[in-house]
């Protein structure tokens, strides 16, 4: 028998491999299933036999290649410059286009992809000692954490209620003196509607300014559908005006994670984005992106799931989804209480009720007790609650099973009545500012919430989201940091 008493992950006599994976599936039991078509958020499956294998291969072909130094490795210089090329074709630029000259990175992930966007633009106008971004409040909140991290202003501008898009006008007022970049997303990832990027980056040009279109939930996913007949807008460089873009392949594109692709119109614009440093006695360090060292695997899945799925495999994954997209919005329109948040444009559904009868965040647990995942999204402004579905090509196999499930999952949450919180909570939730919790209130709240004991995350979540969307933004990030560092403890 092998002896495995140690300290966490570390035993002190090695485990054989066998069990080492064995112990790894059991502990991926408890995860969300990753395939199949009931998973609408987190993880983007094609349902295409054999990808998997491929993608696994070809990762663990460069798992120890290192992106630092693309001279010593230049397997991963040419995977990277292919993976940037078809993105930027794909996205309005190349030759023969009006951004014959774009360039590109790739990135470990989206979040990443918008962090170096932020910076190049910031970095470009060294001279402002308070530069800010303009976005729409349906961005990214990763363009909230790039602002955070690289100490840059961040201006919203509201979405319309019933557009859920923001007004040019009201951007164009957003734009001061201290402006280095303006946003607009395509699509926006809560609701999946494209905004008006034309004329954002019109705006953009007019003052000076560099205009991201984030694309990153999207941008693989708009051409095809374009292609297919869909009545895409406008959004990539074939805009004038829009200088950079970011893609992210391990959405659309069913590479797996994390790769992402920040595209700039020309070299000059991604510029600022690299660090270089050279006062020391090591070697001169150069990074197009945050990490230095960097795993060629994931740029080699990717690279072999574009190579294998082609442009005519993207069509075929773009048809399924686009069918898959139209029948659960019929199934949320055929289901009394739900309405749609916005006409489906994209490959999202999202649906609220106006239905005080009828909890979305109970809806959302008796969803997953039946096998189907979805995201709640909470109140924002004047955006009522929502459930969020992000729709790939394995889930057009499904439909049929999701409107009886939707129906009857609406019936249970019904019968089952809204969450009622306590009145004292309520008020404590609408009243406590972050600085005044303690340690001891955030204990008494997670142990009241079933957080706490170590016990992980509960099975239902609805009583944890109800709590959270009575609580204001600034609360709301607090409680769920406090909570989630409940949840990672050492595992002694």
């Amino acid at each position: 028998m092998t002896d495995t008493a140690g300290v966490g992950a570390l035993p002190a006599r090695g485990m054989p491999a066998a069990d080492v994976l064995d112990e790894i599936r059991a502990l991926r039991a408890a995860d969300r299933p990753t395939h199949g078509g009931r998973l609408f958020a987190y993880v983007y499956d094609p349902g295409v036999a054999g990808l998997d294998e491929l993608a696994q291969a070809a990762y663990a072909e460069s798992a120890h290649v290192n992106g630092l130094d693309p001279t010593a490795f230049p397997s991963l210089l040419a995977m990277e410059n292919a993976l940037v090329g078809a993105a930027a074709r794909l996205l309005g630029g190349g030759p023969g286009t009006g951004a014959p000259d774009v360039v590109g990175s790739v990135t470990g992930g989206g979040t990443e992809s918008l962090l170096l966007a932020v910076k190049a633009a910031r970095d470009a106008r060294p001279g402002l000692t308070e530069p800010r971004i303009v976005v729409p409040a349906s961005a990214h909140a990763a363009f909230a954490k790039a602002a955070h991290y690289l100490r840059v202003g961040l201006d919203t501008v509201p979405v319309d209620p019933v557009t859920l898009r923001p007004d040019v006008a009201a951007v164009a007022a957003a734009i001061r003196p201290e402006t280095v970049l303006v946003v607009a997303s395509a699509p926006s990832y809560a609701h999946g509607v494209v905004d008006p990027v034309t004329e954002i980056a019109t705006v953009a040009q007019a003052a000076g300014l560099r205009c991201h279109v984030d694309a990153c939930f999207g941008g693989w996913a708009l051409p095809w559908l374009r292609r297919l007949g869909a009545p895409v807008p406008p959004f990539d460089f074939a805009v004038p005006g829009v200088t950079s873009i970011s893609v992210d392949l391990h959405k659309y594109a069913y590479a797996p994670k994390g790769v992402s692709v920040l595209l700039h119109r020309d070299p000059a614009l991604r510029a600022p984005q690299f660090f270089a440093y050279a006062d020391w006695p090591g070697y001169t360090m150069v990074n197009p992106v945050i990490a230095s060292t960097r795993s060629g695997g994931p740029i080699a899945a990717a690279y072999a799931t574009l190579r294998h799925l082609g442009e005519d495999g993207y069509l075929r994954l773009a048809a399924a989804t686009r069918d898959a997209v139209a029948g659960l919005a019929d199934a949320v329109r055929a289901t009394g209480g739900l309405r749609l948040m916005a006409e489906p444009e994209t490959t999202v559904v999202c649906f609220t009720s106006d239905d005080a009868g009828l909890d979305l965040f109970v809806l959302v647990d008796e969803l997953t007790a039946r096998g189907w995942h979805t995201q709640p999204q909470l109140t924002y402004a004047d955006l009522p609650a929502s459930v969020h579905l992000t729709v790939t090509a394995a889930v057009a196999p499904r439909v049929a099973e999701f409107g009886p499930a939707l129906a009857e999952a609406v019936a249970a949450a019904r019968a089952a009545g809204p969450v009622v919180l306590p009145p004292e909570l309520l008020a404590l939730a609408g009243s406590l500012t972050p600085e005044a919790l303690t340690p001891e209130l955030v204990a008494g709240l997670a142990d009241g919430l079933g957080l706490a004991g170590g016990a992980g995350v509960p099975d239902r979540m609805a009583v944890v989201n109800t709590l959270l969307d009575a609580a204001p933004a600034r609360l709301r990030e607090r409680l769920l940091a406090e909570f989630v560092g409940l949840l990672q403890r050492p595992a002694w």
